[in-house]
């Protein structure tokens, strides 16, 4: 998953139960992002970072795309608890989350195991990977994500 290749079509529920695919959004910008686990200290961080910057993302043609391997209910208290205004997807059976490479070994204080890595893709109008962050801190990294975009689109 490097930049400019093409990036791995989906098809998952929302919290609503909603169907998306990668494929409904071509024309747009979409910031991809994976997320260990639903209303854990830094996944609701990195969620409140992109809600609170929608307008940004939204004026720059992106859309913002959760992704972890919690299911749909899950997703759905996470997204009224903290009042999310995008769609977060669920994959518990990790296809997407293993076909973007978001899985991984982890640390937990000395314990090493699997899980989602925090990891976001930023994907063209024309559904190709352009910007990769492989290891994200969730602190203003919805910024981050902006200033890529606003680089990215030469704006």
């Amino acid at each position: 998953m490097e930049p400019g290749t093409a990036a791995p079509d989906f098809a998952l529920p929302d919290q609503e139960g909603r169907i998306h695919r990668l494929s409904d959004y071509r024309g747009k910008w979409v910031v991809l992002y994976f997320y260990p686990k639903d209303d854990t200290p830094g996944c609701t961080k990195e969620a409140c970072g992109f809600r609170d910057r929608m307008g940004d993302l939204q004026e720059l043609g992106a859309v913002v795309l959760g992704v972890s391997a919690d299911d749909v209910q899950s997703h759905k208290r996470f997204a009224e608890k903290y009042g999310l205004n995008f769609p977060l997807l669920a994959d518990p059976e990790r296809e997407i989350i293993l076909a973007y490479g978001a899985w991984g070994k982890k640390n937990l204080y000395g314990k090493e195991y699997e899980g989602v890595l925090r990891q976001t893709f930023l994907i063209d109008p024309e559904g190709r990977i352009a910007k990769v962050w492989r290891k994200v801190s969730p602190e203003g990294h919805a910024e981050e994500v902006a200033e890529a975009l606003r680089a990215l689109r030469g704006s």
